[in-house]
C-alpha cells in the first residue's frame, strides 16, 4: 500500500485552511508542498510563510519539494518552518552530498528529486545517504501535465538499485498520477504517490484519496 501525498499546489489557496482540514480528515499520509523559484523551473509557487501556516494546521508529515536553485541557502529556514522531509533536485546541487548532510543535520529526512531526463545511475553514489527519491513523471514547474510513460522503467531501475543495496528508500512519483495509472505505478515499485489535480479537482477529494490509498 503506497503512501498518498496530495500536492497543495492544486488546492484552492483562498480556502487553504479548509483544504488542510480536509486532508487531516482523509487517509492522506503526507502534505506535498512544491516550492518553485522561477529560476530552476519556469514558475513561482509559494514559500516559507505559507508552509509555516500549513504547519500549524496539521500534524501530518510535511513533504517539502524544493524546485529551486541553491537550496542550501534555505534549508535551515525550511526546517524552522516545519518541514519533515526536504527534497532537493540533483540538477540544482553542485555539492549534493553536502546538501544531503545539511538536511539530515537539521533534523529532516533527505530526499533527492530527478527530472525526467536524469538517469537513475546518477544516484549510485548517494542512494545510501537518503530516505526518499522523487521521480518527476512530468517536466517540473506546472501542475496538470500528463504522466510520462518511461517513468515506469525508471521506477523499476530504482527499485532494483535499492534492492541490490539492501536499504529502504521511498520512491515517490510526482506528476500525472491518476486513478487510472496509479495501480501500474505502484506495481512498478513506487511507495509514495503525489496527486494534485486528481485529488483537488475531484468531486469528492476524501473519497479520491481513499481510492488511491486502497490500490
Amino acid at each position: 500500500m503506497a503512501l498518498i501525498a496530495p500536492s497543495l499546489l492544486a488546492s484552492n489557496f483562498l480556502r487553504l485552511e479548509d483544504e488542510c482540514k480536509m486532508l487531516n480528515n482523509s487517509v492522506a499520509d503526507w502534505f506535498h508542498l512544491d516550492v518553485m523559484d522561477g529560476r530552476f523551473v519556469p514558475n513561482i509557487s509559494f514559500g516559507l510563510p505559507v508552509i509555516e501556516q500549513i504547519r500549524t494546521a496539521t500534524t501530518k508529515t510535511l513533504d517539502v519539494h524544493l524546485m529551486i536553485e541553491e537550496p542550501e541557502k534555505y534549508a535551515e529556514a525550511f526546517a524552522k518552518a516545519g518541514a519533515n522531509i526536504l527534497t532537493v533536485h540533483i540538477e540544482a546541487c553542485r555539492n549534493l552530498h553536502r546538501n544531503v548532510q545539511q538536511i539530515k543535520d537539521l533534523g529532516m529526512k533527505a530526499g533527492i528529486a530527478l527530472n525526467p531526463h536524469t538517469p537513475i545511475s546518477s544516484l549510485v553514489d548517494i542512494i545510501e545517504d537518503i530516505q526518499l527519491v522523487t521521480l518527476m513523471s512530468v517536466n517540473p514547474g506546472f501542475g496538470g501535465q500528463s504522466f510520462i510513460p518511461y517513468t515506469l522503467q525508471k521506477i523499476k531501475q530504482l527499485s532494483q538499485l535499492i534492492a541490490e543495496r539492501g536499504i529502504h528508500v521511498d520512491i515517490e512519483i510526482d506528476g500525472g498520477v491518476t486513478l487510472a495509472n496509479a495501480k501500474e505505478i505502484i506495481a512498478a515499485g513506487a511507495t509514495v504517490l503525489v496527486a494534485g489535480n486528481t485529488v483537488f479537482k475531484s468531486a469528492n477529494p476524501i473519497e479520491t484519496i481513499a481510492a488511491l490509498k486502497g490500490l
